[in-house]
């Protein structure tokens, strides 16, 4: 008999979803390792002058908005397309909004570009990772390993990413670096392409079909929607300072009527809605993670600008290299992980203690920037060990936030369950733009101590919780 072909131990389609992901990965966190600074420096080195705190609720409210953009892509997934083609379509967006923010200047560049990659990343995250848990059959325990090693894909990118598009900004300026990233999203659709006729027949169907008469009501308050906000933004009623917190206030909204929507449904067993109901406190706890973890790209993008010494050997490297520092440590370590929860097999710790684990390991992280307070230049190697911890609690919650979503979801919202949890994602990353704007290098202390304290105690409730949770996930573990 003819040996099946296997990708590390895993279904063999994870190797074009590795893919897709890695290039998609390279140029979001190229683009975004660059944008906070390309924001607030001033034009004679390239920038757009805008005000800091301004600019860190414009960087807020755009990775907000890329997480929340995954309720669209989910919808469009289960109601019209299936998860391949919208995973497809969302891709050519992204490269589209690389090429406007390359290609035009200022504002404007900024606000289409920004646009198209939060639409496009948005559809690619909830229907990639759907795809991903369509590759295992229930109870197969490869399934976290294989979410580990998928995640590491996304690290290879996010590492690669920020060093080369720095590198072009620092030589070349801003908009080369911006283009890069649209070059790496070209690869990444070329490879997928060429790959995804061997994707599962199940990544092709739609869930829970739009019955067509319902079609022409949902198309024109879509465009109801998409007229409000171009006039929105036209008139200026909305200022760009208060958008990271009308990203974090349509989060919630989003979260909450997702909630409903899928409790109050017909469609689902009282399994499956016991199920959802357990996934609230972690939806929570992940919420507070990812307002700390998300940090990194504007309070600790600032911390890296002024505060850290980057000279190696008598030359400044980039302020967005920091941010490849993080994935150098997941490509370690993801490996690692993915081996212990094999190995462990049934014994592993139950998700709700991984959560607890991961939102508290987070406050850990954020109290060890307390002794670097009032110190004039940072060690790189201070903030290195810091970016480990931070890598700990990710390895601890994200991929296994991921698997457990496909694990609780309800067979008729599966790409709509994995959207929950990428709003829990874009609430926490939005918070993560509103809190920057508190943070200042007087009151380091307070700022890092309160938030850091705040992560632990939601840690340790989490922690409380785990054994009436597991009952309620039913055999989910």
């Amino acid at each position: 008999m003819r040996r099946r072909m296997t990708f590390f131990g895993q279904p063999r389609p994870l190797a074009n979803l590795f893919g897709v992901e890695l290039w998609e990965r390279f140029s979001f966190y190229g683009m975004q390792g660059i944008l906070l600074i390309y924001l607030y420096y001033e034009s004679s080195r390239g920038g757009l002058g805008i005000n800091e705190a301004t600019a860190t609720s414009i960087v807020g409210a755009y990775g907000g908005s890329v997480y929340l953009s995954t309720v669209v892509g989910a919808w469009l997934s289960d109601r019209l397309f299936g998860p391949e083609k919208v995973l497809f379509g969302s891709a050519v967006l992204v490269m589209a909004g690389h090429i406007a923010l390359a290609v035009i200047p200022g504002i404007p560049g900024v606000a289409v570009g920004l646009v198209l990659v939060a639409l496009g990343s948005g559809g690619v995250k909830a229907t990639a990772t759907t795809i991903v848990g369509l590759l295992y059959e229930a109870g197969d325990e490869r399934r976290d390993a294989g979410f580990s090693i998928f995640y590491l894909g996304i690290n290879l990118g996010a590492f690669a990413g920020p060093l080369l598009t720095g590198v072009l900004q620092s030589e070349a300026g801003f908009h080369w670096g911006f283009g890069l990233a649209a070059v790496g999203m070209a690869i990444g659709l070329i490879q997928y392409a060429v790959g995804r006729r061997n994707l599962p027949p199940s990544a092709r169907e739609i869930a829970n079909p739009l019955p067509a008469g319902r079609r022409p009501l949902v198309f024109g308050a879509a465009a109801v929607v998409v007229a409000l906000v171009v006039v929105l933004a036209l008139t200026g009623a909305v200022k760009a300072d208060w958008l990271s917190n009308i990203v974090v206030v349509l989060s919630i909204l989003a979260a909450v009527a997702y909630f409903a929507v899928i409790l109050t449904s017909h469609r689902i067993s009282d399994v499956e809605r016991r199920r959802v109901l357990a996934f609230i406190p972690m939806f929570i706890a992940s919420a507070a993670f990812w307002s700390l973890y998300q940090q990194q790209f504007t309070v600790v993008t600032i911390y890296s600008d002024k505060r850290l010494d980057r000279d190696l050997f008598g030359w400044e490297m980039p302020v967005s290299w920091v941010q490849s520092i993080n994935p150098v440590f997941i490509i370690i370590l993801s490996g690692v992980f993915a081996a212990i929860w094999t190995r462990l097999g049934d014994r592993q710790p139950s998700t709700p203690v991984k959560f607890a684990a991961g939102t508290a390991v987070m406050g850990v992280a954020f109290l060890l920037f307390l002794p670097f307070a009032g110190t004039a230049s940072v060690p790189l190697l201070g903030l290195t060990g810091i970016l480990l911890v931070f890598t700990i609690a990710e390895l601890l919650l994200s991929p296994v936030g991921l698997s457990l979503t496909t694990k609780l979801a309800p067979e008729a919202f599966r790409t709509q369950m994995v959207a929950l949890f990428f709003l829990s994602v874009a609430l926490g990353t939005a918070l993560s733009g509103t809190l920057a704007g508190y943070y200042s290098e007087d009151n380091e202390v307070p700022y890092f101590g309160i938030l850091g304290a705040i992560a632990i105690v939601l840690g340790a409730a989490l922690l409380a919780l785990a054994k009436p949770l597991r009952e309620l996930m039913g055999g989910v573990k």
